[in-house]
């Protein structure tokens, strides 16, 4: 187990622990949980031996292997797959051995290398790799794109799958969510609910905490206090013990007070001053009960519009998508059809890549629509929280010189008292005080960079808020402040989120994005996420069934080398594998059937099957020549890999390590050509 006995933890002249003690068990889910700043990074640090403590003991088992996810920007041309495949640290020092005694022909040492790899999971290592790729959003054709080739957001998400992919007893994940979809975020749940390790996790995600960890350990003023359940349970046991504080500091305070008067009333009388005395001395040794201290939270308000038109929009046959820098449009969603009426509450679903974030950039003006219309009502006012924060901000500036440009870009439709002074003290509601103010943004944490444009959002006093993905980098309090905010607010919100909190809160219709289409989804956050877990089955289903001879080829290998204990098997992606062809069905009915007339079609797909036979004849039976290989190199490797598990001659296991090299050689040569074959068959079949 871990076990922290009095630490003290300082990071420079602050103390981030004083003298804490806890303990975690094996196997146990610990959310970590306290406001920012309080020191859980610090504690992450010294969790993972990047800091020491300063006082105490504090141990962690030798033996027990950790993974956590590097906050780094990762720079390689590596493929996606690659680069997560390294994250198997086992893996990778097993395949280091194999090379070492390969390049002395040592026979010995290379079968012990190849019983190891077995033992490692090289067998489905790629396999695994790739379902926590998919799992967390990538497209199939993403899976060997270089790592270089994606935007920053992705490149975390494969850090996240490089520490999945890891061996460990003590995961360590800060803020796993932050760069995650709703149906990423959904398969990341199901994943870590089937780890078998101790995990740590920082969030800021009400319902991730809840789905996934059963201790909390809340960091507050320097003490590490420990509570047996998930958030909810921690935040009622918390309540509760509050609660007892203050009665407890009460009745203490009342005691205190009648000792004390006794005290004043008889310390100068000669007859009572032995009881006056031993009073005294009962109030000195008396342990002092603090009250409970109130800890300042977040609160802001989004101002009343200054009018409400009805619709805010109307959506004619819409196209939406980009432009790209020669002036070619690619569209993304077309025929929408959708009003927007004043005070409604909109939640925005759908898989990653099927244009939420389009969406909302064109309703927000910053990209234009492709076709149809988007009429706007009289007196539309947009207030538009971008999901990259610096799409609104420039970096180099700071919050007063982003409050005096809004300003004087509005201008005399500015609602709001505009001198410096006045734009200083609105900045200070928002927790930008002092220097703060003049601090360059770019230098600003994300919760701090959320924070100001939640500030100009609210100084525009908008009749409509567009918000994509406003929770990324604000705590839990100022999430509950935001939730609080919109709740009051009287204008028509559109938002898109992760946060299943903030979207029960703040929602009560919802639009699905996919396929194309935008229309409402009828049903709640749990049916939806149901949706997503059923028809992540489905998608894996449709692509076993897509290619027979890819299918039947996956199988027979498949078979023959999954573990035989099925708890060692990984962890199947539980979201879409390919986003742009599998994403939900929205409410638009029926559509028609394209093309011509059945039967002249079904002729036509006859005389295209026949004339692909001819053609894929000659390609399809050296598949089946290399398959037979296969079974045989498999079942030759299969009677080697029995060998050695049994005591031999030194001479026999050195025999059976060079035959078991050159079968691996084989395999992968013969593999080569079947994938070449099978690209060949599936060019000829488009």
């Amino acid at each position: 187990m871990i076990t922290l006995k009095n630490v003290t933890l300082r990071r420079g002249t602050k103390v981030v622990l004083n003298s804490v003690s806890t303990t975690i068990n094996p196997g146990e889910s610990v959310g970590l949980v306290g406001r920012n700043g309080a020191g859980k990074s610090s504690l992450f640090a010294l969790l993972s031996g990047k800091l020491h403590e300063d006082g105490g003991d504090f141990c962690v088992p030798t033996s027990w292997r950790m993974a956590e996810v590097a906050q780094h920007m990762p720079e390689t041309d590596q493929s996606a797959t690659d680069f997560v495949l390294e994250g198997d640290t086992r893996l990778a020092e097993v395949q280091q051995q194999l090379a070492e005694a390969e390049a002395s022909d040592d026979g010995m040492a290379i079968a012990h290398a190849y019983s190891d790899l077995h033992d490692a999971g090289a067998h489905d290592a790629v396999a695994r790799a790739q379902a926590l790729i998919l799992g967390l959003g990538f497209r199939v054709s993403e899976l060997e794109q270089p790592v270089n080739s994606f935007s920053g957001g992705w490149r975390m998400r494969l850090q996240l799958a490089r520490a999945l992919m890891c061996p460990s007893d003590l995961l360590l994940l800060d803020e796993p969510t932050n760069h995650l979809d709703l149906d990423a975020l959904v398969w990341l749940e199901a994943w870590l609910k089937r780890y078998p390790g101790t995990m740590i996790v920082i969030s800021h995600d009400r319902e991730f905490l809840d789905a996934i960890t059963n201790v909390t350990l809340q960091i507050q003023q320097g003490e590490l206090n420990r509570y047996g359940g998930n958030y909810s349970k921690f935040e009622e046991l918390r309540a509760q013990q509050l609660e007892l504080q203050q009665a407890s500091f009460a009745k203490q305070q009342e005691k205190m007070a009648h000792l004390q008067k006794f005290i004043d009333r008889f310390k100068a009388k000669a007859s009572k001053a032995k009881q006056a005395q031993s009073r005294v001395k009962q109030l000195e040794r008396m342990e002092k009960i603090g009250p409970v201290l109130a800890e300042a939270d977040f609160t802001f308000e989004f101002k009343e519009p200054a009018n409400l038109p009805n619709p805010m929009l109307a959506i004619s046959e819409a196209s939406f998508g980009y432009m790209d820098d020669e002036g070619v449009p690619t569209t993304i969603l077309s025929g929408v059809n959708r009003s927007v009426l004043a005070g409604q509450r909109i939640g925005i679903l759908g898989a990653n890549g099927q244009g939420k974030s389009t969406l909302v950039k064109t309703i927000a003006r910053t990209l234009k629509v492709l076709g149809g219309t988007i009429t706007e009502g009289k007196g539309l006012n947009i207030g538009y929280f971008a999901q990259q924060e610096l799409d609104v901000l420039r970096p180099g500036d700071n919050p007063l010189e982003h409050m005096i440009r809004l300003a004087r870009d509005l201008g005399p439709d500015a609602r709001q008292p505009s001198r410096e002074q006045d734009l200083r003290s609105y900045l200070g509601s928002f927790n930008f005080t002092g220097d703060m103010v003049k601090q360059a943004v770019g230098t600003m944490s994300g919760g701090e960079k959320a924070r100001l444009v939640l500030a100009m959002i609210v100084w525009q006093r908008p009749n409509l808020l567009l918000l994509d993905e406003p929770t990324n980098h604000l705590d839990l309090a100022t999430r509950e402040a935001l939730a609080m905010a919109l709740n009051d607010f009287d204008g028509t919100v559109m938002l898109v989120s992760h946060d299943r909190a903030l979207l029960r809160s703040a929602c009560e219709d919802f639009w699905m994005v996919g396929r194309g289409k935008v229309g409402p989804f009828d049903g709640d956050l749990d049916d939806y996420q149901n949706y997503l877990l059923e028809e992540s089955k489905r998608l894996r289903e449709l692509a076993r069934l897509a290619d027979s001879d890819k299918a039947d080829r996956q199988s027979s290998l498949q078979a023959s080398e999954l573990p035989s204990d099925p708890s060692q098997a990984p962890a199947p992606p539980l979201r879409p594998a390919a986003a742009a062809e599998t994403t939900p069905p929205v409410a638009t009915g029926p559509s028609a059937p394209f093309g011509k007339d059945g039967r002249e079609q079904r002729k036509l797909d006859a005389q295209a099957r026949q004339l692909r036979a001819e053609k894929t004849r000659p390609l399809r039976k050296e598949l089946e020549q290399i398959d037979q290989q296969l079974a045989a190199l498999l079942a030759e490797r299969a009677a080697l890999e029995d060998t050695l598990s049994r005591p031999a001659a030194p001479s026999e296991i050195a025999e059976c390590g060079r035959k078991l090299k050159a079968n691996h050689d084989e395999t992968a040569r013969l593999e080569e050509r079947w994938l070449e074959i099978s690209a060949a068959l599936e060019d000829t079949t488009a």
